[in-house]
């Protein structure tokens, strides 16, 4: 399933990088892919001011599922490049011969995690979200239409489905009646977790495999969601409370100001 490699020595790969800003990195070490899709290799190079990566781009709300970084850092490393024009050197096309377009960059970031030992259920997921991505980042409207409305009607759907098994409302034929047992509207949930989102995800065309797997894993992980969404919303009510707004970089400058002037009154010791 390919494999990176040290392109300045072909031995192991080292994967060298520089933070930025705590958030963005450089590479300073260039790094190598070989696909088992293509002749030539891809090569990101460390001589590139332009190119940032932010290694893996998890929001906050889902890192305990996948971290920032792992097993899979070269493979998210490479993606980034893979998406930015001029960022890497290799094949130009894609292995039909069509320009490189970032679904294939998708597909080689899945098989570079695979390679690298992250798992198939993580990779199949993370190739799943920045599928996402390319979606939203073709600019097309149905595509764009059909991503908002899975996703928006497996969101509905989870909440009936909650409000149904505590008896609340009887609308989901598959959660049963108000006196079906609690255990058999729980496998109803479960099945329909999986069967209607897999449904639904097939109105993404080439990309229902993406579909599915983000409708099934959004109804599972909703509610998980929600109470860790409550709970971060929560910490950065008190954080403002406490330390005041952030700036767009996410610093507490009312924080930053006070330390400042407090270096600056301390009296200084000498040895």
């Amino acid at each position: 399933m390919g494999e990176f490699f040290d392109a300045e020595q072909g031995g192991p790969l080292r994967l060298e990088l520089r933070s930025i800003d705590g958030r963005d990195f450089t590479l300073l070490r260039q790094i190598a892919f070989r696909s088992d899709h293509y002749a030539e290799c891809f090569v990101v190079p460390a001589d590139l001011r332009h190119f940032r990566t932010d290694l893996a781009s998890v929001p906050a709300l889902f890192t305990w599922l996948v971290p920032k970084s792992g097993d899979f850092l070269p493979a998210a490393v490479l993606h980034d490049a893979l998406v930015r024009p001029g960022a890497f050197l290799g094949p130009d096309t894609d292995r039909d011969g069509q320009p490189f377009a970032r679904p294939e960059a998708d597909r080689i970031f899945r098989e570079a995690m695979v390679g690298l030992g992250t798992g198939t259920v993580r990779a199949w997921l993370m190739w799943s979200a920045v599928t996402l991505s390319t979606i939203w980042h073709a600019g097309r409207v149905l595509p764009r239409a059909l991503l908002v409305g899975v996703l928006g009607a497996v969101l509905l759907l989870g909440v009936l489905a909650t409000l149904d098994f505590f008896d609340l409302i009887n609308v989901l034929p598959w959660m049963g009646g108000a006196d079906t047992r609690w255990w058999w509207e729980l496998l109803g949930g479960a099945a329909g977790a999986v069967v209607v989102p897999a449904l639904l995800g097939l109105s993404w065309g080439r990309f229902r495999a993406a579909g599915i797997i983000t409708g099934v894993a959004l109804a599972f992980l909703l509610h998980v969601t929600v109470v860790l969404a409550a709970l971060v919303l929560g910490y950065h009510l008190v954080e403002r409370i406490v330390s005041g707004p952030a700036d767009e970089q996410g610093v507490r400058t009312q924080d930053k100001t006070r330390a400042q002037q407090s270096t600056r009154g301390a009296p200084r010791h000498t040895v």
